[in-house]
């Protein structure tokens, strides 16, 4: 079963968030199943690779573009489109061409495919959404499967940019891609694709829903036969605290969790009298800053410290670095993307906080229960599939969630962290039992396997 994945990130290569983790992941553990599989993205700035053949693209004006290979990565290279500073935009917001970069990366897909002998696309995002339309409109053999791993980014672009497609006006229609007069990229993608997952059982029954459906619940709903979630995974040959080589030293129990603590501590100039919040997220409303940001005081005054790595709004980049200077002792503001830092965070911190409005899946708060990291998470999507209430005096549960999306719930769960954190056995019973949790992309992957073998 010859199979390629299509995506805007991956890992080593590109990454703005979680799809660029699962991308890197997923393929291969489903190799290790006896699936080929290669993955196609964009050859963005600083990717090498070996020159192969070059092809002629159509999107209302002919575009070369030259192909490169790199251990199971083909790049489709056109340095126009895709050298530049970011993947899909700056701090000051999304690149206006972006509907022609990725039609221009959905229309090499379709020719890789025919060329290559390839049994079925798995297309991830809305970049990659007008794929299933093209294979269709070719009445083409190879299959499509669709996977939402946000739906709350779906690639709306002007309707005079539809003539660049290269398709029927009969497709811009309701029943089609369009979208309040839009074109809706990962609208083709759900309505177009023979089969449609996304990244948690939770969320694929969320998106069907007004609340957290974003506008496309009614077109889910239509799909909902072909529609299935299944929970990503995590790579632990890259994700484990007993051979983590990015941490100050590996462990597999709490008291080595502790002296990566200290340690972690040291580096960022941060009291250690203090048990520890850690973030690695996108700085975005979705991920619960606005809340954060209303109770930032209150966080303090309950007596933890705070550290953050991530990029996103500049509104929040600003906030944030003035409470690093209220608080100098206790938080670290880290406004970048920092592979080495990511890891010591998860293994340094006594917590890991995600309080999203909406989680598709998270990646957050399973590498956190790997490294013994408590999670304290919104009850949403896949967050809700992954962490369950701690129950001292039962010593059952992995971490601590609230449901309302306010400062007052979100600030009630800290509350209960940190007074679990202060009965210091039961702390560390906890952390120990959420290092047993296995997240591995072995069981998700053989789902995927089953899900290509039925089409």
């Amino acid at each position: 079963m010859n199979v390629l994945f299509v995506a805007s990130e991956a890992l080593p290569f590109a990454k703005t968030g979680g799809l660029a983790d699962v991308i890197g992941a997923l393929p291969v553990f489903l190799r290790k199943l006896g699936v080929s599989v290669n993955v196609l993205m964009p050859r963005y700035r600083g990717i090498e690779g070996s020159p192969g053949e070059r092809l002629t693209i159509d999107i209302g004006k002919s575009i070369e573009v030259g192909m490169y290979d790199k251990e199971g990565f083909i790049f489709i290279d056109h340095p126009s489109f895709y050298d530049r500073d970011g993947l899909y935009g700056t701090a000051r917001g999304d690149y206006k061409d972006n509907c022609e970069r990725y039609t221009l990366l959905c229309k090499a897909a379709v020719e890789i495919a025919r060329r290559n002998d390839i049994d079925i696309v798995h297309c991830h995002d809305w970049q990659t959404g007008l794929i299933p339309l093209y294979l269709k409109n070719q009445k083409s053999d190879v299959k499509t499967v669709f996977t939402i791993h946000n739906l709350g980014y779906q690639g709306r672009f002007p309707s005079h940019k539809f003539d660049l497609l290269g398709i029927e006006k009969g497709y811009f229609t309701p029943d089609g891609i369009e979208y309040y007069g839009d074109i809706n990229f990962l609208k083709a993608g759900i309505v177009y694709a023979d089969r449609v997952t996304t990244v948690s059982e939770n969320y694929a029954l969320e998106i069907q829903t007004p609340e957290l459906g974003f506008g496309l619940d009614g077109v889910l709903r239509q799909r909902k036969n072909d529609l299935s979630g299944i929970i990503n995974g995590i790579d632990y040959e890259v994700w484990n605290p007993a051979s983590d080589a990015l941490i100050p030293e590996p462990y597999a129990d709490f008291q080595g969790k502790q002296h990566n603590k200290i340690c972690f501590n040291q580096e960022c100039n941060l009291r250690c009298d203090h048990p520890v919040i850690g973030m690695v997220s996108r700085i975005a409303d979705q991920k619960g800053f606005d809340l954060i940001i209303k109770i930032f005081d209150d966080i303090m005054k309950l007596g933890f410290n705070f550290i953050l790595l991530g990029v996103g709004d500049e509104a929040y980049h600003r906030k944030l670095k003035q409470f690093e200077q209220v608080y100098p002792s206790r938080v670290s503001i880290n406004l970048k993307f920092d592979e080495k830092l990511a890891h010591r965070i998860y293994a340094g911190s006594d917590f890991f906080l995600m309080p999203s409005q909406y989680e598709p899946c998270g990646l957050g708060q399973l590498i956190s229960l790997k490294y013994g990291t408590v999670p304290i998470v919104r009850q949403t999507g896949g967050l809700a599939d992954t962490v369950t209430e701690f129950d001292s005096a039962g010593q059952t549960g992995n971490g601590f969630l609230f449901k309302s999306y306010t400062p007052n719930a979100l600030l009630d769960a800290l509350s209960r962290a940190y007074q679990a954190f202060t009965n210091s056995d039961s702390f560390a019973s906890l952390s120990e039992r959420c290092m047993q949790y296995d997240f591995s992309w072995d069981e998700s992957a053989k789902k995927y396997k089953r899900l290509y073998e039925s089409l």
